[in-house]
């Protein structure tokens, strides 16, 4: 599994590019499809992947649906979105789901506060006992944040086994997810990984959490430079077959 906030395929290499590169969040630019060029190459490892800040097909994009632009690139037979920020022909900011196993059930869930942010939770395997996985990105403000926990812990008590995945925008001690971990079976990291900013990860903000039942293997944030993120891997099995 990999959870990667993209960035529409737009890649810093240091915080001037906030300033310098701010244009391209608007206007298309040559090197957007060379990243997702990029990051596609190195999907073909990964059964389920989590997006962040992917776009549905605007004009920075050359309306391209990104989300879907990866899983054709990369083989992947089942792709999802969720637009939860819409600005006309100009941007469309959305989830995205790239998955091998078919989902049977999807719900889009609008998030507490301002418009703009939202969690995509799609049912994998059989009806009983399926899995449930869960793409999303937070609000950057704490009181929002806290306010999405709580409503996010109660999506997950709903099923027995989850996948949580997305860029939370807060480290792994703030009040935001002892609540989450607080509330549901979710469990928190053993070990901590630096994601953000891609070329001085020190900030632990993305993740990847799964429910008890899910034995988790091994989990490492590849290096990979095409966003100002890095992504986070984690290898798992899980207690039966999809």
């Amino acid at each position: 599994m990999l959870s990667y906030n993209i960035q529409t395929g737009i890649s810093y290499h240091h915080y001037g590019h906030y300033l310098t590169r701010s244009w391209r969040h608007l206007m298309p630019h040559g090197t957007r499809r060379k990243n997702l060029d990029g990051i596609a190459g190195c999907l073909d490892a990964y059964d389920v992947v989590a997006l962040q800040e992917s776009d549905a097909g605007s004009l920075r994009t050359g309306f391209t649906n990104q989300t879907e632009y990866l899983a054709r690139q990369s083989c992947f037979p089942y792709w999802l979105d969720q637009t939860n920020r819409h600005l006309g022909h100009f941007a469309k900011h959305s989830n995205g789901l790239l998955s091998r196993f078919r989902p049977h059930s999807i719900v889009r869930h609008r998030l507490p506060g301002l418009p703009g942010r939202g969690a995509l939770v799609a049912e994998i395997g059989r009806s009983h006992g399926s899995l449930a996985i869960f793409v999303l990105h937070l609000a950057l403000g704490r009181a929002t944040r806290l306010r999405q926990m709580g409503y996010l812990a109660e999506l997950v008590n709903e099923f027995e086994q989850v996948i949580f995945m997305g860029d939370l925008n807060c480290d792994p001690w703030s009040p935001e997810m002892r609540l989450l971990t607080r509330e549901t079976r979710l469990q928190a990291p053993t070990r901590y990984y630096g994601t953000y900013p891609s070329w001085r990860p020190r900030r632990r903000i993305d993740y990847i959490l799964v429910t008890p039942e899910i034995h988790i293997r091994r989990s490492f944030v590849p290096p990979w430079r095409y966003s100002d993120h890095l992504p986070i891997a984690m290898e798992v099995t899980l207690p039966e077959p999809i």
